[in-house]
């Protein structure tokens, strides 16, 4: 029976949302987290054979419905299956899948499990739905729920002062890019009218029918990269992905390595057409920035799970050059493989520090499982863990016969070319990647020795501690994920990823000139200096002989993130707190004095007034009143009735006349 691809990718989307719906109404009775992985079971199924499969390398489909209405404008919800979408859609499925069934050992007793299973449903189903939205509007929705979902899944054991801390940073970090999203989406419909991407850059995705100078699509772009700077944790916007560390490794490996954190390369590959050349060379000096300040950070981590997160924003700066320098294919096949890759890290360090977790509580020491200082010696006790996180290292260092060395290379090299046609400065760019790919190679193979090699430091010399390897249910899809960190998961071609199927399924025309010596040069330069990094890596970490002081104030400013989160504190937190203790010192001193000032005047003012009326116009008028009083009351008495008062009154006057003509 023939289903839709349309409605396939519908399905796909909404039975996470099912299975957050069933969970949310059992509650704690559901702890098993059977209906989450049935869920993506399905959805992983039916996202690969139908919609995938059918669609991939065809020719695009959508499907819309009316939304709402406003006026005459009506707006749509609907489904876009093309190359981008369902390779994203795939990814999201594929990646929840391992995640999901590791976390049944992984986070197996815990208090909350219930609430972790319902909100990786939550989580799943938004990153699903943001994959294959139909227009730009819709997008934002599962692009909010994506962050609220991430909220409650960082902040998940809300007990803990530092989560509840982190999902807070987090949540309004986003919320800066978001208004930048939601800014670029009202300039598109003021200017287009629409917000469909099929309308606005046909159902090939990349054109687009306008002149790209014009100042309004300079700022579209900056405000859509201003929401891909947050939610792909772009320098300076960064500082929240380390602090996200304190949700469960599963949490991190799924969101925070491979899927959340890539929806803004997703978004920026989704909207290219937008840009112009100013808007690129933007994207292209962050991601620049972003690669190389991160590289620098992990250098000097002493956290496991830190050391990973400042890799992913690291890697994430190399996805923004790519897109930046037109390349949004080489991007979107970094951001596939490095989904794999260190996913496969952050579950394998999830291992070791669920293992780390278990002897702390059994030896009762008061130890930080995640710090690299508290390990070392591993692999004799947990050799596949270190296997499999080997291959991830590789991948991630750029070794051949890894998808790590053609995704990396992908990029390097299509910044070279980019750079050799422009010249002058350009260089810079891919000379940074390059510095960036050894810094690589070295702080993970930092993160190996100090881990697996030497001695483990809580190790007694009469007894074995009380470490084993990770359980089958982790090692599996840990297992799965390095398979499909090797190359042939992309191909056959072990080192050229124009012969990838990925790469195939984009047809992005690059306007720089293939230059096909560094084809070779730069991978060559890159496998040599990741070996060389790992010999010095080596030497420093296996065979004690690291030459610098631990105090070194280059180290500590990297331990310390350069200091940005201090400077954060200093310039917004502590500098709103000055401006809110100034505006109130302000109104208190200023405006509340005005206004004692003024009240007071008003106060004389109205006692004068009350003085005036009651003395000055009522005594006038009282005044009138007994005068007028005393005259009636005189006239009162002479009409009185009495003839004979008449006769004397009138006898008075003719007397007082008679006086009056006598002296006159």
């Amino acid at each position: 029976m023939h289903i839709s691809p349309i409605y396939a990718s519908m399905l796909v989307v909404l039975l996470p949302f099912l299975a957050f719906l069933i969970q949310a109404i059992l509650g704690k009775k559901s702890i098993s987290g059977n209906i989450s992985l049935a869920a993506i079971i399905l959805s992983t199924v039916i996202s690969l054979c139908i919609v995938f499969f059918e669609v991939w390398n065809q020719s695009p489909i959508n499907e819309r419905w009316a939304w709402f209405t406003i006026g005459k404008n009506t707006f749509y919800i609907g489904i876009l299956l093309n190359n981008l979408t369902v390779l994203m859609q795939l990814l999201v499925c594929v990646i929840a899948l391992p995640v999901h069934i590791y976390s049944r050992a992984y986070m197996k007793d815990d208090a909350g499990i219930h609430r972790y299973w319902m909100y990786l449903s939550l989580f799943c189903f938004a990153m699903l739905g943001l994959t294959v939205s139909i227009n730009l509007f819709q997008l934002y929705i599962f692009w909010e729920l994506v962050g609220f979902a991430s909220y409650l899944l960082i902040g998940y054991w809300f007990t803990k002062e530092s989560a509840a801390q982190a999902n807070k940073k987090a949540f309004l970090i986003n919320r800066i890019g978001d208004i930048g999203f939601l800014i670029g989406i009202a300039l598109v419909y003021a200017h287009f009218g629409t917000l469909d991407l099929v309308e606005l850059f046909g159902k090939d995705g990349n054109t687009i029918l306008v002149d790209k100078n014009v100042a309004w699509l300079s700022i579209a772009g900056i405000a859509f990269f201003l929401g891909a700077m947050a939610k792909s944790a772009q320098f300076p916007l960064h500082v929240w992905l380390p602090d996200a560390m304190e949700g469960p490794t599963s949490v991190s490996s799924l969101i925070h390595a491979a899927t959340m954190v890539a929806a803004g390369v997703f978004l920026l590959s989704t909207v290219f057409p937008l840009f112009n050349t100013f808007v690129l060379l933007i994207i292209t000096i962050i991601g620049c920035i972003t690669a190389l300040s991160a590289a620098i950070f992990a250098l000097a981590q002493y956290d496991i799970k830190k050391i990973l997160a400042f890799s992913t924003i690291s890697q994430l700066g190399f996805m923004m050059v790519a897109v930046g320098i037109g390349a949004w294919d080489a991007a979107m096949f970094h951001l596939t493989t490095h989904a794999f890759f260190k996913c496969l890290l952050f579950l394998s360090a999830g291992a070791v520090i669920h293992e780390m977790a278990h002897f702390k509580a059994h030896e009762k020491l008061d130890i930080d499982p995640q710090d690299l200082r508290n390990m070392g010696g591993l692999r004799k006790y947990m050799p596949k863990t270190f296997g499999l996180m080997v291959i991830a290292s590789l991948a991630l260092a750029g070794f051949p016969l890894t998808s790590g060395y053609l995704s990396k290379d992908s990029i390097v090299v299509s910044a070279y070319e980019w750079a050799s046609a422009l010249g002058t400065w350009h260089l810079l760019i891919p000379l940074t990647l390059i510095t960036v790919s050894i810094l690589t190679a070295f702080y993970i193979g930092r993160l190996i020795f100090k881990a697996f090699f030497g001695r483990f430091a809580f190790e007694q010399n009469n007894s074995s501690p009380a470490l084993h390897e990770a359980s089958s249910t982790m090692l599996w899809p840990m297992g799965f994920l390095a398979a499909c960190s090797l190359f042939v998961a992309f191909g056959w071609t072990p080192i050229d990823y124009h012969n990838t199927w990925l790469m195939h399924g984009f047809h992005v025309k690059s306007t720089a000139t293939a230059i096909p010596m560094a084809h070779s040069i730069i991978p060559l330069i890159l496998t040599l200096g990741a070996v060389v990094a790992w010999g010095i890596g080596w030497r420093w970490y296996v065979k004690a002989a690291y030459p610098l002081n631990p105090n070194n104030s280059l180290i500590v400013f990297a331990n310390r993130q350069g200091y940005l989160n201090e400077i954060n504190n200093l310039l917004f937190v502590q500098g709103t707190v000055k401006l809110s203790q100034l505006c109130y010192g302000f109104d208190r001193t200023i405006i509340d004095g005005i206004t004692y000032v003024v009240s007071g005047i008003t106060k004389g003012l109205s006692s004068f007034a009350n003085w005036f009326d009651k003395y000055i116009v009522d005594g006038i008028v009282n005044l009138i009143g007994r005068l007028a009083y005393l005259i009636g009351h005189l006239v009162r008495k002479v009409q009185n009735g009495r003839i004979q008062n008449y006769l004397g009154f009138a006898l008075t006057v003719v007397v007082l006349g008679i006086i009056y003509l006598i002296i006159k």
